[in-house]
């Protein structure tokens, strides 16, 4: 083996086929080719996880049973692989404690610092409260002259026993720990002299811990003597000293006589002490400061910055209708109706008007409805949701108690999610909440500059790298419009990946292999490069790094490119291509060669469409928006574009999707704020199509999410066999009882566990991995059994079904959105995120035929190639043709290129975006001088102008 490469030998993994590859050490590596054919295998199931494997072995077997198990990959040998480290787009965590800054451990570093550096302000009268360390009170005895007398002094208060008693005892122990002198009322006592102690003292004790002559004292003797002072005492100090200008020193003194002398004395703290409120705080801990930690947390919400409660606006969605027309939501269902009969039976007793308006009523009234009528033993609103409380243990009563339920920000710590205490801890004027709530890229300069003294300054030294280091990379990376306390399950699937990017380059690492799966996933074409830069620091720190990407300037940055294909599916699972960019753009037969190299996809359209009407919001102001009025057209393909974190999402997703749904008596989310939607009546339903996933269950697959799965099983129960046995539809599912196999329940495998070995999978010997039992798999359909079926590909189940009308225009729907290569049994968690969006998007195809429908799509081109975009676009042109409705939040320039219409929201991210920057054709937006993402797709549409015009001279010159 050649030393500097990982070789591959033999690799089988999913449909790879048998691929023998060598890849370079220490370089940047793309992975690039179709959505589906085989990219994610070879770099994650392979590359990965053979690494990670490997790593995971040289562990004791104890230690390996809490670490993650990964199966060995199906190949020959793979020789030279180093560690490995994966920073994949799975689903983030839906707690709401976990936030960026806890991902990428800033937040711990933040906890560490504030425990060393931070300042504390009294809780309760707002008095600055200083503590001092022994190195602090050295360094004001360091100022003292040369030759001054000192004397380092524990002060002791007796306690009432021990004043009652006399200060025998106290110095008695004193002289057993091995003192030699104390202070009582004014006189110098030696501590192996017990005659001359006083009987009784009305004063402190001082204990002498050390005498001192300034300027001939080692340092270290000094702090030492400090230390002990502090501890004896429980962190209190004084320093006796005498010099001849006591005057000129900053820090007050006050004057002593000891032995009939004038002694200055200045008193140290170090513990934390409101001298106003005479009240003592502990010790900062980083764990005070965490809302994961009950001394940290907000004791109301308990860390989580807000409560669920009761919404009004739930319960009374349509404030529009009177209480007999149904305005309270809850007693509408058949199980409830009976309140609302209690509430009609004594409305004229109590004058509550029930048909005017719910809006219009009084607040008395109101008050009634909420509160009830306790001598007509009527509970109100307030009385029956706290009847279903005491029944949430039954989960449909839970449910539906959920359904009428909000959060709202803690009243106690208003979302800082910290006790008092803890908010009382600053740096430079700003609590741990206040430093998490800025924005990242202002918090970067403001760690960049922070003022410190040179004690904290080396205190923090290594916290302040750290911290400087995390927020640098996530600002680079194009985060710098998000804040550290986001939390994680808010952010899109780009900015997660982009956020845990950051804790890998955190670590330092080197000799490391990196695989990263679409980094660059919802960047706008602006962020790309300085995440390319990113990642290219990472390489260089002697890293290899491989990258899954589909995104062209990521593939050009590329030091070596590997393509697989040629197709997706069972048609892919080759290394169609290996070698440098120059070498890709002149290959023969590679896809993305001629995609990039302005080969294929350089059309344009022939005519834009126009729009057939439009929708408009009204005063959208949720997050960042700053009170819109958008017009969305109808009939076309419109875009929703703008540099990350701009407010696409909010203003598509969180806004008009949730107005439109409330319009069409569909549930979902609360919309963000919002005045009016007009227009609605052109469209009969809205459908989202999000990057939620569609299933994390092997038992869920394509057909059975499309619902084709009923029709095919519908075929087998009209089968001869079927009826002469009385099988229905339900024998042919394998997750029901009745014709799965017993023995793995429907698996088709059965896991058996070791104790500290990982678990084995074995196939299950009664089925052998069928699913079904052998009664249900002798009863065939044209010779094929269920089992069979499910183990075809789309394609082949297409015209194997011919004939079966429901079925086929099932399956079609997956043939138009380019899954035609997937089986049919294909566990849904294996399906990359290509295949999972368009897949989705096919589900919803199948059920929106028959209407005008409205679908909101949240960047569809996520992990597709660019030879997918362009059948996704065939797609998009079959749904408009049919009289649907597009409005896509997208980045891809290819995407652009072919829309019709483009709001493009802007300028910047954050409170720097929240406009509508321009509206019109991709050329209009193009021309526009304040677009960023104008600017971009000008490049774009002069790029295909030049191709076409290319084409064009060489078609000619061949014709001549």
């Amino acid at each position: 083996m050649e030393r500097g490469q990982i070789e591959l030998r033999g690799v089988e993994v999913h449909n790879l086929k048998h691929i023998d590859l060598d890849l370079p050490r220490g370089k940047l590596i793309v992975f690039c080719g179709a959505s589906g054919s085989g990219k994610t295998s070879l770099a994650l199931d392979t590359l990965y996880a053979e690494g990670q494997r490997r790593f995971i072995e040289s562990f004791s077997t104890y230690t390996r049973q809490f670490l993650q198990r990964l199966e060995k990959p199906a190949a020959e040998r793979i020789d030279g692989i180093p560690a490995a480290i994966a920073v994949t787009r799975d689903e983030g965590s839906k707690s709401n404690r976990t936030t960026i800054g806890s991902v990428t451990e800033t937040i711990d570093y933040l906890r560490l610092l504030m425990a060393r550096i931070g300042r504390l302000t009294c809780p309760s009268c707002g008095q600055p409260i200083e503590r001092e360390s022994p190195q602090e009170a050295a360094a004001v005895i360091s100022e003292l002259p040369a030759g001054a007398k000192l004397l380092i002094v524990a002060p002791l208060a007796l306690t009432p026993e021990q004043a009652a008693a006399g200060p025998q005892q106290l110095l008695t122990e004193m002289r057993e720990r091995g003192f030699a002198r104390a202070i009582v009322d004014g006189q110098t006592l030696q501590l192996d002299q017990p005659a001359t102690w006083p009987k009784q003292s009305a004063g402190t004790i001082r204990l002498v811990i050390d005498r001192l002559v300034a300027g001939q004292s080692a340092p270290r003797r000094v702090v030492d003597s400090l230390e002990t002072a502090f501890k004896q005492a429980q962190g209190h100090c004084e320093v006796w000293w005498q010099a001849d200008d006591a005057n000129s020193f900053t820090r007050s003194s006050i004057t002593e006589q000891l032995d009939q002398q004038a002694w200055r004395v200045w008193s140290f703290v170090s513990e934390l002490r409101c001298p106003r409120c005479q009240v003592t705080y502990p010790q900062p801990e980083p764990r005070h400061f965490s809302f994961n930690n009950a001394l940290g947390a907000c004791p109301t919400c308990e860390g989580f910055g807000n409560l669920v409660d009761l919404d009004f606006e739930l319960i009374v969605p349509d404030p529009s209708k009177s209480i007999r027309e149904g305005a309270i939501a809850p007693w509408n269902t058949p199980a409830y109706e009976h309140e609302l009969q209690e509430l009609l039976a004594l409305s004229s007793d109590y004058q509550i008007p029930i048909d005017v308006p719910f809006g219009e009523l009084l607040p008395k009234h109101v008050e009634l409805i909420r509160e009830g009528v306790p001598e007509r033993n009527f509970g109100g609103l307030k009385g029956f949701f706290a009847w279903l409380e005491k029944r949430k243990y039954k989960m449909h009563l839970r449910v539906y108690l959920n359904r009428w339920r909000s959060t709202r920000d803690c009243p106690s710590c208003h979302g800082a999610r910290l006790n008092p205490l803890a908010l009382a801890w600053k740096i430079n004027g700003l609590n741990l909440a206040e430093l998490s709530a800025l924005r990242l890229d202002a918090a970067q300069r403001l760690f960049q500059d922070l003022p410190l003294t040179p004690r904290d300054r080396q205190v923090s030294r290594t916290m302040l790298e750290q911290v400087r280091g995390r927020l640098q990379f996530l600002v680079k990376v194009g985060l710098g419009y998000l804040s550290l306390d986001r939390t994680l399950r808010t952010l899109s699937s780009g900015e997660s990946q982009r956020v845990a990017l950051t804790s890998a380059l955190g670590s330092s690492l080197v000799n490391m292999l990196y695989v990263l799966d679409e980094p660059s996933v919802g960047l706008h074409p602006r962020d790309v490069e300085p995440l390319v830069q990113a990642i290219r620091a990472l390489q260089q720190r002697g890293n290899t790094v491989v990258v899954v990407e589909h995104e062209e300037a990521m593939i050009r940055a590329g030091d070596w490119i590997v393509e697989i294909g040629p197709g997706a599916g069972e048609l892919g699972g080759r290394v169609t291509f290996q070698g440098t960019l120059p070498e890709l753009l002149n290959a023969q037969g590679s896809t993305t060669g001629d995609f990039m190299a302005g080969r294929r996809g350089v059309s344009r359209p022939a005519q834009r469409r126009a729009p057939r009407g439009s929708l408009r919001l009204l005063g959208a102001r949720g997050n960042n928006l700053k009170n819109l009025k958008v017009d969305f057209p109808l009939g076309v393909l419109c875009l929703v574009t703008g540099v990350s974190g701009a407010g696409k999402s909010t203003l598509v997703q969180d806004t008009l999707y949730g107005a439109l749904c409330r319009r069409k008596k569909k549930d979902c989310d609360k919309p963000l704020p919002y005045d009016d939607v007009i227009g609605d009546g052109q469209i009969d339903d809205v459908v989202l199509v999000d990057q939620s996933p569609i299933g994390r269950s092997p038992r869920s697959n394509p057909v059975t999410y499309i619902k084709a799965f009923d029709e095919i099983r519908k075929v087998f129960a009209e089968t001869v066999e079927a009826r002469t046995h009385n099988y229905t539809a339900g024998h042919f599912s394998f997750n029901v009882d009745g014709g799965r196999c017993d023995a793995c329940q429907g698996e088709g495998y059965i896991q058996v566990e070791m104790q500290f070995l990982a678990d084995v999978f074995m196939k299950c010997t009664q089925c052998h991995g069928t699913r079904y039992r052998r009664e249900i798999l002798a009863v065939t359909y044209r010779g094929r059994n269920i089992a069979d079926v499910l183990d075809m590909t789309v394609r082949e189940a297409f015209s194997f079904f011919r004939g079966q009308a429901k079925v086929q225009g099932k399956l079609k729907q997956l043939i138009d959105v380019g899954l035609d290569y997937l089986r049919l049994g294909q566990p849904a968690n294996t399906l990359s995120a290509g295949e999972s969006q368009r897949l989705k998007l096919a589900a919803h195809l199948s059920e929106a035929t028959r209407s005008r429908t409205l679908f909101l799509l949240d960047e569809p081109t996520t992990g597709l190639h660019f030879a997918d975009i362009v059948q996704l676009l065939d797609c998009f042109d079959a749904l408009l043709a049919i009289g649907h409705s597009l409005i896509v939040v997208e980045h891809n320039l290819q995407l652009m290129r072919s829309a019709d219409y483009i709001i493009d929201v802007g300028p910047g991210a954050a409170d720097e975006g929240g406009t509508i920057v321009v509206q019109g054709t991709p050329e209009e937006v193009a021309a526009h001088p304040d677009s960023i993402t104008g600017q971009y797709l000008k490049e774009a549409l002069e790029a295909v102008e030049t191709a076409i015009a290319e084409a064009t001279a060489a078609e000619a010159n061949t014709n001549e």
